[in-house]
């Protein structure tokens, strides 16, 4: 199915979307061949530079900013973030690919631009498998939500109640082709490929908007998005995707808890590096961004809006990534997703 823009509320089936790579190019700098850097002294020597593929607000830039005095504070330098927003976080996952591996170009990355985009982007001439990963920030349960007038409290009431429909079902996606849009699909396949048509919107703003007001009737989104809605009664929350419960809703069952075999994923965001960046100032970032992350009030924000401290190695997170990058390029590919450039 070929993604296409959203034009108003109402419609039914993919609409519009027009997401292609932005034109034009980076900065020189960024565009700069990748070349070994030579050790001047001990790393670092001045501010490093972290890139957030987004505009500020968002999960990935809150995770960013959470972290950013933590890891200044352990690395002895300014941390400066750099929002670089454009083509689903491809810009931004660009600029740190084509720096210098020298440490001082780092990315705050989520599972979009690392693990979905280089399926659902045709032209996508970047791997973001080249790049060095560095360690899990944040992770989130995704959270699939009816509207209440959707007489399903669980996975298999609601599996009744989409085969139920005759002229099918649809459902809201935060953006074509983005984590939402895929979860969903991937519920679809695992529930016997019913009859569902995703509207796609250009955010979760006004997805929401259009979920509360009944335009469509499910949508997936991430635990610190939904839980205002859900909690005053404007959705109702199915399921979470996490291996655990969430902690935004700790009395909602997982998917697994519901029997709904493989279906354990979250929204994440994590730190990467320039491949080739050396192992040493790998080493040393994984560390400052886990002493970050020990900060007790740096974990309440955190798990205040629902999500959960990330943890782990630098392998723990290169894993985490290759696993999403294999699982929803399989969804994408059964579902026939694509983004339009």
């Amino acid at each position: 199915m070929t993604i296409q823009e959203f034009p108003g509320p109402g419609r039914r089936g993919l609409l519009a979307a027009g997401l292609g790579l932005a034109a034009g190019g980076l900065a020189a700098g960024g565009l700069a061949a990748p070349r070994v850097a030579r050790a001047q002294g001990a790393w670092p020597s001045r501010p490093v530079t972290l890139v957030v593929g987004f505009p500020p607000g968002g999960q990935t830039d809150f995770a960013a900013r959470i972290i950013q005095p933590g890891l200044s504070a352990a690395l002895g330098q300014p941390v400066v973030i750099d929002n670089r927003a454009g083509a689903g976080g491809n810009l931004g996952t660009e600029a740190v690919l084509r720096s210098r591996p020298d440490g001082y170009t780092l990315l705050a990355g989520n599972s979009s631009p690392m693990a979905i985009n280089p399926h659902t982007f045709p032209g996508m001439t970047i791997d973001p498998l080249q790049l060095t990963s560095i360690g899990l920030a944040l992770q989130s349960s995704m959270i699939l939500c009816v509207h209440p007038s959707v007489p399903a409290t669980d996975v298999s009431e609601l599996t009744a109640w989409i085969k139920a429909q005759p002229r099918g079902v649809d459902y809201g996606a935060a953006s074509a082709g983005s984590l939402s849009h895929c979860a969903m699909e991937l519920l679809r396949l695992r529930i016997g490929n019913p009859d569902m048509q995703s509207i796609p919107y250009r955010g979760s703003g006004p997805a929401l908007q259009d979920f509360i007001a009944n335009r469509f009737s499910m949508m997936f989104d991430g635990a610190s998005v939904v839980a205002p809605f859900v909690k005053a009664g404007q959705l109702r929350a199915i399921l979470a995707t996490g291996a655990t419960r969430s902690p935004a809703f700790p009395d909602l069952p997982t998917a697994s808890e519901q029997g709904l075999q493989d279906f354990t994923f979250s929204a994440w965001v994590g730190l990467s590096a320039p491949k080739g960046t050396p192992d040493e100032v790998v080493q040393k970032v994984n560390a400052a961004l886990a002493k970050a992350l020990q900060d007790p009030n740096v974990r309440e924000r955190i798990t205040g809006q629902g999500d959960e401290p990330g943890s782990g190695s630098a392998a723990d997170y290169d894993a985490m990534v290759k696993r999403d990058h294999a699982r929803w390029g399989q969804v994408v590919k059964a579902a026939n997703i694509t983004v339009e450039n």
